[in-house]
């Protein structure tokens, strides 16, 4: 299902490399900023793999969901780390907080309604997360909001068409605002971190999977040898 993601896979290797400079560079405040876009990058990487038709239904779903947490719950140990290194006990207790929440109990949870979900209930649904977390207080509340927010995401950009060049130049456009946006209102900084960080990843994904220009069918004679057409039929003999 991953297969083309490149984009993706660099990103999420960029941005753990950058939250491990944070220490070391004496930026450790803004830690908070960097977990939220990768529990963005999280959720969207989980709603990609997790495209299954056919659920088991009842507790057994959430069973089966619950045994492939573990090795999805390493990317969230190495962000817990990264907070204890910073000296950051706090956001280190939201992380682990955010992750059991999210993968043990808030995405199980709604997995059959993320089926069913239409692109434009799930726009509606990535705007509202973006700016319900404007407004919450506890930083694990706002972290699992932020892992919402990278699976609806996900589900915007699988309800659209393949390929879309026009999607990854509206994302790249919302991505450039929400950088601007904490420059001219710096409270608006908790809405603008989610908001570019779902932007980046419809961008990413788009371009992971833009269409290339079709190049014409070629023989194995080489390159020069190309398919032609037969020699015309021969006239009938009249009648």
């Amino acid at each position: 299902m991953r297969r083309g993601m490149t984009f993706v896979d660099m990103a999420m290797g960029v941005l753990l490399g950058l939250l491990l400079a944070l220490p070391w560079l004496g930026l450790a405040q803004e830690l908070p900023w960097g977990v939220t876009a990768l529990c963005v990058l999280s959720g969207f990487q989980l709603r990609l793999a997790d495209r299954r038709w056919d659920r088991r239904g009842g507790a057994l779903d959430w069973i089966s969901h619950v045994r492939m947490a573990p090795a999805r719950l390493l990317l969230w140990g190495a962000a817990v780390i990264i907070a204890l290194i910073a000296r950051r006990p706090q956001d280190a207790q939201a992380i682990a907080f955010a992750a059991l929440l999210s993968e043990l109990l808030v995405y199980p949870a709604c997995t059959v309604l993320l089926g069913r979900m239409t692109r434009g209930a799930a726009v509606i649904l990535l705007v509202a997360l973006i700016v319900v977390q404007g407004i919450a207080t506890h930083d694990g509340i706002r972290y699992s909001l932020a892992f919402l927010t990278g699976v609806a995401t996900c589900m915007t950009w699988l309800r659209g068409p393949d390929g879309e060049g026009r999607t990854s130049g509206l994302a790249l456009v919302g991505f450039a605002l929400s950088i601007f946006m904490p420059v001219m209102a710096p409270p608006l900084l908790t809405i603008a971190v989610p908001a570019a960080s779902a932007c980046a990843m419809l961008a990413l994904a788009t371009m992971s999977t833009l269409r290339r220009r079709p190049v014409p069918w070629r023989t194995e004679g080489g390159d020069g040898a190309r398919l032609r057409r037969g020699w015309p039929p021969l006239p009938s003999r009249p009648a």
